[in-house]
């Protein structure tokens, strides 16, 4: 069964850090691509980093240098250490699951859970 569930969002002020948590099932965590996307208010979803089932990470280049992929591999979490956060980063963050990475970082998953809300004020 692939399920994710998303926690650890909230408000900060620009520059500062965050930390976003995905539970995945055992099945999920294995076997699929796990990463984020997130969408604005208005605006189209936006991928944003992913780990593959092999452990590789890719990130978009919005985020690169300030969000981090990690992973513990016996709770089955994956985390999002997003540092220098800018106002623009502000958004419903999705964990999301698929077969392929690609499809993760288009924001094209067929699984997500349920968004956790990150609001970064200038």
């Amino acid at each position: 069964q692939v399920r994710v569930v998303e926690s650890g969002g909230g408000s900060v002020q620009a520059g500062g850090s965050l930390r976003l948590s995905c539970a995945a099932s055992a099945y999920t965590y294995s076997n699929m691509c796990m990463g984020w996307f997130r969408q604005a208010p208005g605006k189209e979803r936006e991928g944003i980093a992913v780990k593959d089932s092999d452990g590789s990470t890719r990130y978009a280049d919005s985020v690169k240098g300030r969000f981090t992929i990690s992973q513990d591999n016996a709770k089955n979490t994956l985390y999002l250490q997003m540092n220098s956060l800018k106002p623009q980063d502000t958004a419903m963050y999705y964990c999301a699951a698929d077969l392929f990475c690609t499809t993760v970082l288009t924001g094209q998953s067929d699984y997500w859970g349920q968004g956790t809300q990150v609001t970064v004020s200038s």
